[in-house]
């Protein structure tokens, strides 16, 4: 059994998390702002099905990029010396989520409900949530999602409706997060996607000592402007 949540912005112990399925460690509470912040300050992220009680995860190992770590393949440099795009940040953060919730080939649904929506864009609203989108002229073609906390940054999802679009939003998230130096990009849970760009696994434990000492790194405030020179 897990443990069901009450009204406080508390969780259990992350040791306490169960291996099957791997890290699912409560449930229930509500998606508030303030509870949104006091999980990803210990690592742990909402991740369920639209209709379910609300399941919270610290998986065990857990993904991450280091952006020193970054892994950029030869096609993919040939796509960033293009000049047919632009990185846009944080100019429509609901949109950038919104096409991430978009079915994808294999998947029956999506786990970013019009609630979980609501609930970033609210945390986009005060300064931790943020979009790096990719622009084909008027056209939005690909991005990602995720928050900040000191020089933390929490990866959520990302989409692509072009060839390397959301590629090329990484590639410069991570550059700019470099510059900033940021210790590390959460990932969550493994993919090949992620690991072809030099993700890797380490251990919750950790995870949980990086994130606890990036976390309390002065929070940058309001909406975020990349450097120009990595941005074009």
């Amino acid at each position: 059994m897990i443990p069901w949540l009450g009204r406080a912005h508390t969780f259990p112990p992350l040791e306490s998390a169960l291996t099957e399925p791997n890290g699912l460690l409560a449930a229930g509470g509500d998606l508030a702002p303030e509870r949104l912040l006091a999980a990803y300050r210990r690592g742990i992220f909402p991740w369920f099905s639209e209709g379910d009680p609300i399941l919270w995860w610290s998986p065990d190992p857990r993904m991450v990029l280091y952006p020193a770590e970054l892994k950029v393949s030869r096609s993919l440099r040939k796509s960033l010396r293009r000049d047919d795009y632009e990185i846009r940040v944080d100019t429509c953060f609901r949109e950038v989520m919104a096409a991430c919730a978009e079915p994808r080939v294999g998947q029956a649904g999506t786990w970013i409900s019009p609630a979980m929506i609501d609930a970033y864009a609210a945390l986009f609203s005060r300064g931790y949530a943020h979009s790096v989108e990719t622009w084909r002229g008027d056209r939005l073609v690909g991005g990602l999602y995720g928050l900040t906390l000191g020089r933390a940054f929490f990866g959520e999802s990302m989409f692509a409706r072009a060839t390397d679009a959301s590629k090329l939003a990484l590639v410069h998230l991570v550059r700019q997060l470099e510059r900033w130096e940021f210790g590390l990009i959460d990932c969550q849970m493994r993919t090949t996607h992620l690991a072809s760009l030099g993700a890797r696994e380490i251990s919750r434990a950790a995870f949980s000592r990086q994130v606890e000492q990036l976390v309390h790194y002065p929070q940058p405030s309001g909406s975020w402007t990349f450097d120009r020179d990595l941005v074009g």
